[in-house]
């Protein structure tokens, strides 16, 4: 006879979102939360105040239509009423969909038209993208701005609304945000992230060797909240009672000055970020306040670039991750041998990409798919599975993931024997430019659309600030006198005015593999030294 399962004693208790916010209102809800806004204005209030904010969206959410299971898209930087979207689309059931505006305008409307978005809530400072867009997206029903100069806005719609709201409730694998990442071809994929992966990944990042967050700490969210959940800020930030400090404006000015003002301990954001930062720094002879930990991520960051502040008694945490890891893969963590070390040991580690935190498993394999050691030496593919990490596309019924459950990430890395992850190489032809990617097919493709364009090759070169910027190689088409000036104008109506090459060079033929395809190993070796004038 088989026995029946038998259950634990604990009380079931649901990994929800909600119950973040609902936390942060009880046991915290004065700590503040302030906004610095496009238009130069600032303002404040608690989690308190955004937990009464969110029922209140959640409420008129529900008087427009809005029912469980539905996506609320935003097209926004990083401020308070941003994050009571976030909350308030979630309480009420639905599916919050962050949109990255940087996009080229073609992937925009895919992206909403593929999420079937209800609403859109947006940034007045991207009014007149939305009014182009506005006749390609049939889905959307409700266009609300955040920051209205007049009329109508996002005020307006919660201002008459009730604050009292039960949150809706299910099964924590119910999925509570939308997020898309561009990939290397095609058009984007979706990542559904759900409640109950969402809080696991928020835990993770409140431990002393991922972001280090409590009560004491103030925080300043650089990385966007369209960019892979802002790296989960907004939902370990109320678990911890944090302080958070957003701001729409990325200039080292503004950035400098809120750090000062408002006290910043905490913060995070690409290299390039930092790289303004430091020259404003240096320029006016400045410091960096009570800033304790500044994490990188999105792009490799330089070694002189860690040094920096890590001589300025700021710890660095080097961070590695993706939009389908939610994102966190791997983090600075420092080594039980640490004050051992001497500085120039600390700083090779610190230039790794981190360790691995509690629920991620990395492995490397070879292109057969063979297991390869934990050596420092030997070189592979990378693969990740965990509680947070994606295991299909949104609208796709094929796995993305092996039948063990190991994602492939594209990446090329070695992986150390104290668990440190070190990023060699790029299985994907993609460009990465200030921590965003670049596809160099759809690059080509374009060039080849010009005419008197024969054939085209992209590839990554590096740049000092933006970690690599295109090359376009280009064979002319016979008897073609076409220019580089031609193409680019070319370019410039079909690819985001980010992706459009530093150069263009013409070259009289291109290296291939034996089926046809483009050789880009050859050409990133044959351009390896090469540097941009500029």
């Amino acid at each position: 006879m088989v026995g029946t399962l038998m259950l634990g004693a604990m009380q079931y208790w649901p990994l929800r979102v909600t119950r973040l916010l609902d936390y942060a209102e009880r046991e915290h809800g004065e700590r503040e939360i302030v906004s610095f806004w496009a238009d130069g204005s600032t303002t404040r209030t608690d989690w308190g105040g955004i937990a009464r904010d969110s029922r209140k969206l959640a409420r008129a959410l529900e008087r427009l239509g809005m029912k469980k299971g539905d996506r609320v898209a935003t097209l926004a930087m990083n401020h308070s009423r941003h994050l009571v979207c976030w909350y308030g689309t979630i309480g009420m059931g639905g599916i919050v969909h962050t949109v990255n505006p940087r996009l080229f305008e073609e992937q925009l409307v895919y992206i909403m038209n593929h999420a079937e978005d209800r609403v859109l809530f947006y940034d007045s400072s991207f009014r007149s993208l939305v009014e182009k867009l506005r006749p390609k997206l049939p889905t959307i029903e409700h266009f609300i701005c955040f920051d209205p100069a007049e009329g109508e806005g996002f005020e307006t719609l919660i201002a008459d609304e009730e604050d009292v709201y039960n949150w809706v409730d299910g099964d924590e694998r119910e999925p509570c945000m939308l997020c898309y990442t561009s990939g290397t071809t095609g058009n984007p994929k979706g990542v559904l992230y759900e409640h109950r992966s969402s809080i696991l990944h928020a835990l993770a990042g409140l431990q002393t060797d991922v972001f280090g967050l409590s009560r004491r700490a103030i925080v300043l969210p650089i990385v966007p909240m369209f960019h892979a959940a802002a790296w989960g800020l907004p939902f370990a930030a109320p678990i911890a009672g944090c302080k958070v400090v957003f701001t729409a404006d990325y200039t080292p000015e503004v950035i400098h000055k809120l750090l000062l003002q408002e006290g910043v301990t905490h913060t995070a954001a690409v290299p390039t970020v930092w790289l303004g930062l430091m020259r404003h720094v240096d320029e006016i002879k400045g410091d960096f306040g009570k800033l304790q930990l500044l994490v990188i991520g999105g792009a490799a960051a330089p070694r002189a670039m860690i040094d920096y502040f890590m001589k300025r008694g700021i710890r660095v945490c080097h961070a590695w991750g993706m939009t389908e890891m939610s994102p966190i893969g791997t983090t600075g963590a420092l080594p039980h041998d640490w004050d051992e070390l001497d500085y120039e040991q600390q700083l090779d580690l610190i230039c790794r990409q981190g360790r691995i935190p509690f629920d991620v498993e990395l492995r490397i394999v070879d292109d057969d798919g063979q297991l390869l050691p934990r050596d420092g030496k030997a070189s592979g593919r990378l693969q990740t599975r965990g509680p947070w990490i994606v295991e299909r596309y949104f609208k796709e019924d094929e796995k993305a993931t092996d039948e063990e459950g190991w994602f492939d990430t594209g990446d090329v890395a070695i992986l150390h024997p104290d668990g440190t992850l070190q990023i060699t190489d790029r299985s994907k032809d993609v460009i990465k430019s200030g921590g965003e990617w670049i596809s160099s097919i759809d690059l080509e493709n374009a060039a080849v659309g010009c005419e008197g364009v024969a054939e085209a090759a992209a590839i990554g070169i590096h740049h000092p600030k933006w970690d690599e910027r295109p090359l376009l190689l280009v064979v002319k088409a016979g008897g073609s006198e076409v220019t580089a000036d031609e193409i680019r104008r070319h370019l410039e109506a079909h690819v985001a005015k980010w992706w459009l090459p530093d150069e263009i060079i013409f070259v009289d033929s291109l290296p291939h593999t034996a089926t046809g395809k483009l050789l880009k190993t050859a050409l990133r070796q044959q351009y390896r030294d090469y540097r941009f004038d500029s």
